[in-house]
């Protein structure tokens, strides 16, 4: 995709890889708008970025997905790439005697629902514009999950499936499918101290590679891959699945 000219939607933005994205494609000349559940937050960012623009969303809310695809349309008829960041991680514990099954709904409706909503709504837009990017954030635990996250990880299982077959039903038209899988990144996905963690890989380097691949990706292959996350991505390709998998999980 080109990285510059575009005008660019990105959920989740108002945090972590989502606003980091952002404010690199802002710097870069694009016109960003970001989508996140806080109005503060949203506000407070947009106000840092002369142009930027900042909408309030809940993706687990289908009618407030319909209303904002519908403003989407309106305001930005020029919208080219979609950036589906918005997503949700816990830890659920399925040995437990009551488990809360609100969370494992939630992660369902957050990280797949919100997310194959809001592309088939704003599909009709992208396709209307030469060249088009849709970019979804899966994980490299897609690949080899982590076990206190089971329905996270396999929502990014899902999502990279689905990715897949989206990416060959739209082969001919303008718009590009990529999935954006990234390692263990110092965001507060899953907590405070995740962004502080030495052992996950620095948000600005991140983004710093991400920028690099995608000048240089081919958009048939369709995956964001940074260095670190290429161990889980090819791990049973591999033959270092079991492996990979028990010492994720202290096995």
């Amino acid at each position: 995709m080109y990285l510059t000219d575009n005008t660019i939607l990105i959920t989740g933005g108002t945090s972590g890889i989502g606003r980091a994205l952002a404010e690199e494609f802002h710097r870069r000349g694009n016109q960003v708008i970001i989508a996140g559940r806080r109005q503060h937050l949203l506000d407070e960012i947009t106000a840092a970025h002369l142009g930027m623009r900042g909408i309030q969303l809940d993706v687990e809310d289908p009618g407030a997905v319909d209303s904002f695809a519908s403003q989407m349309q309106e305001q930005f008829p020029k919208l080219n790439v979609l950036i589906n960041n918005a997503g949700i991680s816990r830890t659920e514990d399925f040995t437990a005697d009551a488990i809360d099954f609100s969370v494992t709904r939630s992660i369902i409706h957050t990280n797949i629902i919100g997310v194959l909503h809001l592309t088939a709504a704003l599909l009709p837009t992208l396709k209307q514009q030469p060249n088009s990017t849709i970019i979804t954030t899966t994980s490299g635990l897609a690949f080899v999950p982590r076990a206190a996250f089971p329905t996270y990880c396999a929502s990014k299982a899902f999502l990279h499936s689905w990715l897949q077959s989206l990416r060959s039903q739209l082969r001919e038209t303008s718009v590009k499918v990529l999935e954006l899988a990234p390692p263990y990144v110092q965001t507060e996905l899953a907590g405070p101290s995740q962004a502080t963690d030495p052992n996950a890989m620095p948000l600005a380097n991140y983004i710093a590679e991400v920028m690099q691949v995608l000048s240089d990706l081919d958009p048939s292959h369709g995956e964001i891959l940074v260095k670190r996350v290429k161990a889980l991505r090819w791990a049973e390709k591999n033959g270092d699945y079991e492996q990979m998998f028990a010492d994720l999980n202290g096995q």
